[in-house]
């Protein structure tokens, strides 16, 4: 197994002929290629730099670049405008969608002795590994799998094979997975890039995808000093090392520990980003571990509009709301449609504050009502207030003070990283 490209410190900037420089030494490195598949992030991801790095795949490997299909997951397909601002240069022609429910295949199962092993019996049933038709039965002869490893609440570390696994994965799949990382405790897993799930995606892609040609793009993100952002890392290989080594760059360039318990968190939600509480509630999940108890966590999301990404998933957070682990768990025991989503009933875990804290969310006019917002188990707060109270124009990420005293801590983007006090750190 081959490390084609690993480099990259907390203070790198990679620039973009030094993206091109590298990658296509790697592609040199493997050799002609005639029908070639590229699995980027989807727009959800957009400052992943996957969209680059599909891009300048398509320069090298040109009429050999034959698919590029978004890994999706469950969210919904990119609109032309947003296929445009990722993929400047890519032919819209080339572009397939991942359909979650419909065009998949299992591809085959992780043993349940094997689950209930790494999962301390958190979950005893086999997993069923599941992949998009096309990356199966696609007939292609080099797979990249694209995308950024950052701090993730499901997975530990985000990326790699969970790209393929639950980025063009299926319905039994994806949910299950992200069950089993919802029961197992994310606070036992983020910043993590050996987890339980982890090791069930590696035993599924050691058994079942050894004749697919995968090789995997990661990128390391972090922000200068302005609040831009750079490439901090990129790995390309075809077993863990690469993943391995672009976590050991992430937890350094993306993991904030703080000596202080912040009492109240501001977190702001980019309009063009974060349409959901599905993605918004990265801000809960990444700052968990960091708030104080009794605390407040202010999200502001201007364009906050639904919670589920998917109508079905949509219908259940409204029906359950996040109401903490012991409401959730019942559900899943006792009604027929939870069972049935596990994602949502992972994602209402997550987004939960078990008591501990206050939720308050302030969505923009003609977004998610009070009522909407109340109904699952939310605070609501009038966004242009709050706005005006915590100006995210003058803001610095980190700590600052209101005019009239109040310390919080603010964070401008929480895809990026992962905070937490020392106090919480596992050992």
């Amino acid at each position: 197994m081959t490390l084609y490209y690993g480099q990259g410190s907390p203070s790198a900037d990679f620039s973009e002929e030094d993206l091109r420089e590298a990658l296509f030494g790697v592609f040199k490195q493997l050799g002609t290629r005639a029908n070639v598949l590229a699995l980027p992030p989807d727009f959800t991801r957009f400052n992943s730099r996957g969209g680059s790095l599909c891009c300048l795949a398509y320069d090298y490997y040109r009429e050999a670049l034959k698919d590029v299909m978004p890994a999706l997951g469950t969210h919904v397909p990119m609109t032309e405008e947003q296929l445009d601002r990722m993929f400047p240069t890519l032919p819209k022609a080339l572009i397939r969608e991942h359909d979650w429910r419909n065009d998949v295949v299992t591809v085959g199962e992780v043993p349940a002795d094997f689950v209930s092993d790494v999962t301390e019996g958190v979950y005893t049933k086999p997993w069923p590994a599941q992949l998009n038709r096309l990356v199966l039965h696609g007939g292609h002869d080099l797979i990249l799998s694209i995308g950024q490893v950052v701090p993730h609440e499901v997975i530990g570390m985000a990326n790699y094979n969970k790209n393929l696994f639950v980025g063009t994965g299926g319905v039994s799949g994806i949910n299950e997975s992200h069950f089993i990382g919802a029961a197992y405790g994310m606070e036992r897993m983020m910043g993590r890039a050996d987890t339980p799930l982890r090791r069930i995606l590696n035993y599924a892609q050691d058994h079942f995808c050894r004749d697919l040609p995968i090789v995997y793009l990661l990128t390391v993100i972090g922000p200068r000093d302005d609040g831009s952002l750079a490439v901090r890392g990129l790995f390309a290989g075809d077993d863990v090392t690469c993943f391995e080594k672009a976590a050991e760059l992430s937890v350094e360039v993306n993991f904030t520990i703080l000596e202080e318990e912040p009492r109240k968190i501001v977190v702001y939600l980019d309009p063009e980003e974060f349409h959901s509480t599905w993605l918004g509630n990265k801000a809960v999940y990444r700052t968990r571990m960091a708030i104080a108890d009794g605390g407040e966590w202010i999200v502001l999301g201007p364009a906050v509009e639904t919670f589920g990404e998917d109508r079905q998933i949509d219908r259940l957070i409204r029906k359950y709301g996040y109401a903490g682990t012991p409401a959730v768990m019942k559900a899943v025991e006792e009604s027929d449609d939870l069972p049935m989503n596990l994602s949502a009933a992972a994602h209402l875990i997550h987004g939960s504050s078990e008591g501990r804290f206050k939720i308050t969310y302030c969505p923009g006019r003609g977004m998610l009502s009070r009522e909407e917002i109340e109904g699952v188990h939310y605070q609501w707060a009038d966004l242009d207030s709050m706005l005006a109270r915590y100006p995210i124009k003058t803001l610095r990420d980190g700590w600052n003070t209101t005019e009239d005293g109040e310390r919080f801590f603010f964070i401008r983007n929480p895809a990026l990283g992962l905070w937490a006090h020392r106090s919480r750190l596992r050992s």
